[in-house]
């Protein structure tokens, strides 16, 4: 089982920053991406920007340029930087980690966290 422990959510103004972290621990092999997805109420849930282990990023277009995504290998965590934050940016923000269990996996596993709230005021 893997475990994805978040943090970093809160309200904040708008142009204000805020800094998700999300670290995963269990038995796992390796983890080959990890991501933060965000779903507001009444929309779907949607990639924010997602890490490979070697450091290929995919960011959505509507946080280009405001937000970036880094990791720590060493530590199995994720860390999101999110400035010049807006209202539209305010939701639901959950970490995802997919990865193997052991070395001769063929298939990989998916976890998700939590998730944590951004709350962007206007």
């Amino acid at each position: 089982q893997v475990r994805l422990v978040e943090s970093g959510g809160g309200l904040v103004q708008a142009g204000g920053s805020l800094r998700l972290s999300c670290a995963a621990s269990g038995n796992f092999f390796s983890l080959n991406r990890m991501g933060w997805y965000r779903q507001a109420p009444g929309k779907q849930r949607e990639l924010v920007a997602s890490i490979t282990s070697s450091g290929t990023t995919n960011t959505a277009d509507s946080v280009k340029g405001r937000f970036t995504i880094s990791s720590d290998n060493a530590r199995n965590t994720v860390y999101l930087q999110m400035n010049s934050l807006k209202p539209e940016d305010t939701a639901v923000y959950r970490c995802n980690a997919v990865g193997r269990w052991t070395f001769s996996a063929t298939t990989e596993f998916a976890s998700w966290g939590q998730g944590t709230q951004v709350t962007v005021s206007s």
